[in-house]
């Protein structure tokens, strides 16, 4: 499928949110004792906060009919201190392809236009996180170059009822 990245729109939040209900069914369905099912990340005056924000894009793909089939949210963050050479990142808070596309290389599309979109703004280099469990995602971010850079590391201490 061919598809277009662009920034999101005011108008491309009712798709968004669709999206971000299907991300967080994997999510909740892994570790229901975490999030919430049912739920989303973000409310729809939280997306618009950030679609305002500069250090925070988010990019859509569109299909030939404008209609947003998967999304990358984006984080600026800049380091530099006693213990950390100067750099600045671009962290991938979440990227989702609508799950009935999935297979047909638009996440792959969406991750490459972050590279170059991070590159492009001088970045060191760009992070995200994936939860364990989540397989298909592991597999994709390894095909697409990603390396482990460091683990995140849990004990549960009490079981939830």
């Amino acid at each position: 499928m061919n598809v277009t990245i662009r920034k999101a729109e005011y108008i491309d939040i009712p798709r968004i949110t669709d999206l971000l209900l299907q991300v967080h069914k994997v999510h909740s369905d892994k570790r229901p004792d975490l999030f919430k099912r049912g739920s989303k990340k973000y409310t729809e005056d939280e997306l618009k906060k950030i679609i305002d924000d500069s250090e925070r894009p988010i990019f859509v793909a569109v299909n030939e009919s404008n209609s947003v089939v998967g999304y990358t949210f984006c984080v600026f963050q800049h380091f530099g201190d006693n213990s950390l050479e100067k750099h600045d990142t671009v962290y991938i808070d979440d990227l989702c392809v609508d799950e009935s596309l999935r297979g047909q290389h638009i996440g792959k599309t969406l991750y490459e236009y972050v590279l170059k979109f991070a590159k492009d703004s001088g970045c060191y280099n760009v992070t995200l996180n994936v939860w364990t469990g989540n397989d298909s995602a592991i597999k994709f971010y390894n095909k697409m170059g990603l390396s482990v850079q460091k683990y995140t590391m849990e004990q549960i201490l009490q079981q939830k009822s």
